[in-house]
């Protein structure tokens, strides 16, 4: 056995030992990738090396490969860790301060005041993949738009709660559109579906006007234009392939830059920046008030207690 033929193991995946100069062209490769756009998921990177003709596409080369490199790149320090997101791995604490003047102080730089809820229509972003959700949320995030994560097919509870939501806003005299994001493969091009088949369904009972439902990506459209890395569709015992057609591309494929790119495209056809941007005037008007009440708050904390 030559040493290109010899082995070792990365998550029990088996492939052939690369040359040296190999694995400096990746890493070389996943630095000017994460240097031209992060944060982005570790699959992301998978498919900007991809795309480059760096790697081939397929999974051992992904767990073989990129995770492995990207591990040892972050623990050695030539990644930055904030350069790779992953929000499918939520910690869950809770927000507490050692006394009232931080609360206060905290309160105050973060205060901020609702764009969404300040405009005439009502906004949901649907993402297919929970990895992705924290980089579509930090695009909705400036219009405070929310971010609904499926994972895959959307529960009847998720979908209840999205009407709640499209009800209010109906009664408050305003229109909703809900936009989603997902693969597209077989899965992915139901899940737009099922969700205005479900609001129509709450919609009529509870005599409500209907949403927008509009599926934003991936579309036919971008594959074509981005030249996303495609796949094999699996069709194999899966019922939602029998009116697909064609190969199949994970919205992972997607730039992180693009993919925020249609997020803001989508919000902002219904909240235009320049809206946001005076809001945002506004509330730094009114945080300063808040830490004014800070502060007053924290003389009145340590100013000493008068003998009665």
């Amino acid at each position: 056995m030559t040493a290109r033929q010899s082995a070792y193991r990365a998550c029990s995946i088996k492939r052939p030992r690369r040359f040296r100069e190999d694995i400096v062209a990746i890493k070389k490769a996943i630095k000017e990738v994460l240097a031209d756009d992060h944060p982005q998921t570790v699959r992301q990177v998978f498919y900007r090396l991809v795309a480059r003709g760096v790697i081939e596409k397929t999974e051992q080369q992904y767990q073989g490969t990129v995770i492995r490199l990207l591990t040892d790149m972050r623990l050695s320090g030539a990644v930055p860790f904030d350069h790779i997101i992953d929000s499918s791995r939520i910690t869950h604490e809770t927000q507490t301060f050692d006394n009232l003047v931080d609360a206060a102080e905290e309160t105050a730089s973060f205060y901020r005041r609702s764009a969404l809820r300040e405009s005439d229509v009502y906004i949901e972003i649907w993402c297919e993949k929970e990895a992705l959700a924290g980089i579509i949320y930090d695009a909705a995030s400036y219009y405070d738009v929310p971010v609904v994560v499926s994972k895959g097919m959307p529960s009847l509870t998720q979908l209840h709660t999205s009407f709640v939501n499209i009800y209010r806003a109906a009664e408050a005299g305003k229109e909703s559109y809900l936009y989603q994001f997902g693969d597209h493969d077989p899965t992915g091009a139901l899940i737009p579906q099922v969700i205005e088949d479900r609001m129509r369904w709450f919609c009529e009972r509870a005599d409500c006007q209907m949403p927008t439902v509009e599926r934003y990506a991936i579309t036919e459209e971008q594959i074509e234009e981005f030249g996303l890395p495609t796949r094999p569709t699996k069709r194999a015992g899966n019922s939602h392939a029998k009116n697909f057609k064609g190969r199949s591309v994970e919205l992972d494929a997607l730039p992180s830059t693009e993919l925020r790119r249609l997020v803001i495209n989508c919000i902002e056809m219904h909240i235009p920046s320049a809206t946001v941007e005076t809001l945002r005037a506004a509330e730094e008007s009114e945080r300063e008030i808040l830490q004014k009440l800070a502060r007053r708050a924290a003389k009145e904390v340590s100013r000493p207690e008068r003998a009665p």
